[in-house]
């Protein structure tokens, strides 16, 4: 799966992919969508399942052409956006809607429903979201 996003969002984006990874075991990579084309484009093929994080701001129209770039490439595009935003409707195969908001706040709202994807994939594949595999309950730094 890739996880793409502008700006503060490309963060969003990479914490969406960790999350995906860490509990449902399904690799996941977060990355800025302004570097799409430096490689990340080569692994989209047929059904790749894609999320972009795509709110109503400054450079949503540069989100929704990288948007339009891997679904003309045969990608699934789910897309985590503002209620009602009919652009990102008419173009994503799957939006996830939460309310307009200020871009930090927006950063928080979006982590939720990355959140809750990872936790319902995980659920469905059978796997205890409670105790993933491999990851450490602490950590310690010398």
């Amino acid at each position: 799966m890739l996880y793409l996003g502008r700006g503060a969002f490309a963060a969003v984006a990479a914490e969406g992919a960790l999350k995906m990874a860490e509990i449902s075991y399904v690799h996941a990579q977060g990355f800025a969508a302004g570097e799409m084309k430096h490689g990340p484009i080569a692994l989209i093929e047929r059904g790749t399942p894609v999320v972009v994080i795509a709110p109503r701001d400054a450079l949503q129209q540069k989100v929704l052409s990288n948007l339009a770039e891997v679904k003309a490439r045969g990608a699934f595009v789910i897309a985590i956006g503002e209620e009602g935003d009919a652009a990102l409707a008419a173009t994503a195969d799957v939006v996830i809607a939460v309310p307009p908001a200020p871009t930090a706040t927006m950063a928080v709202l979006s982590t939720l429903p990355l959140q809750l994807l990872a936790y319902h994939l995980a659920d469905l594949r059978g796997l205890n979201v409670d105790r993933p595999r491999n990851l450490a309950k602490s950590v310690t730094v010398e």
